[in-house]
Protein backbone atom coordinates (compact mmCIF):
# COMPACT_ATOMS: atom_id res chain seq x y z
CA UNK A 1 0.00 0.00 0.00
CA UNK A 2 2.91 2.09 0.84
CA UNK A 3 4.49 1.95 -2.52
CA UNK A 4 1.04 2.79 -4.47
CA UNK A 5 0.73 6.09 -2.40
CA UNK A 6 4.27 6.97 -3.38
CA UNK A 7 3.94 6.10 -6.91
CA UNK A 8 0.49 8.38 -6.54
CA UNK A 9 2.55 11.27 -5.01
CA UNK A 10 5.40 11.13 -7.28
CA UNK A 11 2.92 10.87 -10.43
CA UNK A 12 1.10 14.26 -9.08
CA UNK A 13 4.54 16.16 -9.16
CA UNK A 14 5.47 15.28 -12.29
CA UNK A 15 2.25 16.05 -13.95
CA UNK A 16 1.89 19.29 -12.26
CA UNK A 17 5.74 20.23 -13.25
CA UNK A 18 4.58 19.37 -16.92
CA UNK A 19 1.83 22.03 -16.97
CA UNK A 20 3.50 24.50 -15.60
CA UNK A 21 6.08 24.47 -18.03
CA UNK A 22 3.39 24.29 -20.84
CA UNK A 23 1.50 27.18 -19.53
CA UNK A 24 4.49 29.55 -19.32
CA UNK A 25 6.00 28.38 -22.64
CA UNK A 26 8.88 26.09 -24.16
CA UNK A 27 12.21 27.50 -25.07
CA UNK A 28 12.75 25.02 -27.29
CA UNK A 29 10.05 23.01 -29.74
CA UNK A 30 9.44 20.12 -29.60
CA UNK A 31 7.16 17.35 -31.80
CA UNK A 32 3.94 17.73 -29.52
CA UNK A 33 4.65 21.44 -29.12
CA UNK A 34 4.69 23.62 -32.64
CA UNK A 35 2.96 26.92 -31.73
CA UNK A 36 5.28 29.88 -32.03
CA UNK A 37 5.12 32.39 -29.37
CA UNK A 38 6.45 36.35 -31.12
CA UNK A 39 6.22 39.13 -29.63
CA UNK A 40 5.96 41.92 -31.95
CA UNK A 41 9.27 44.15 -32.79
CA UNK A 42 6.37 47.62 -33.68
CA UNK A 43 4.06 47.09 -30.30
CA UNK A 44 5.76 44.16 -27.98
CA UNK A 45 2.88 42.46 -28.42
CA UNK A 46 2.48 38.74 -27.55
CA UNK A 47 1.16 37.29 -30.54
CA UNK A 48 1.08 33.27 -30.98
CA UNK A 49 1.19 31.58 -34.78
CA UNK A 50 -0.26 28.19 -35.42
CA UNK A 51 1.09 25.44 -38.12
CA UNK A 52 -0.74 26.39 -41.27
CA UNK A 53 -0.88 29.96 -40.80
CA UNK A 54 0.08 32.49 -43.04
CA UNK A 55 3.18 33.87 -41.12
CA UNK A 56 4.02 30.57 -39.26
CA UNK A 57 6.78 30.01 -41.76
CA UNK A 58 8.90 33.20 -41.63
CA UNK A 59 8.42 33.81 -37.62
CA UNK A 60 11.42 33.12 -35.85
CA UNK A 61 11.83 32.19 -32.12
CA UNK A 62 14.05 33.95 -30.19
CA UNK A 63 14.07 33.18 -26.70
CA UNK A 64 16.69 35.62 -25.08
CA UNK A 65 13.93 38.24 -26.11
CA UNK A 66 11.15 35.95 -24.11
CA UNK A 67 9.55 34.41 -26.93
CA UNK A 68 8.50 30.50 -26.63
CA UNK A 69 7.17 27.43 -28.37
CA UNK A 70 3.51 26.35 -26.77
CA UNK A 71 1.65 22.88 -26.57
CA UNK A 72 -1.49 24.10 -26.88
CA UNK A 73 -4.09 27.38 -27.97
CA UNK A 74 -4.97 27.33 -24.26
CA UNK A 75 -1.49 27.28 -23.13
CA UNK A 76 -0.41 30.27 -25.29
CA UNK A 77 -3.71 31.87 -23.71
CA UNK A 78 -2.99 31.28 -20.50
CA UNK A 79 0.39 32.64 -20.51
CA UNK A 80 -1.73 35.83 -21.88
CA UNK A 81 -0.74 35.32 -25.91
CA UNK A 82 -3.26 36.27 -28.64
CA UNK A 83 -3.13 34.08 -31.68
CA UNK A 84 -2.37 35.86 -34.75
CA UNK A 85 -4.93 37.21 -37.02
CA UNK A 86 -3.82 36.08 -39.96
Amino acid sequence: MKTIATLVCCVALVFSGSVAAQSEGRTTPTPACQIKGNISTKTGERIYHVPGQRFYDQTRIDPSKGERWFCSDEDAKRAGWRKSKV
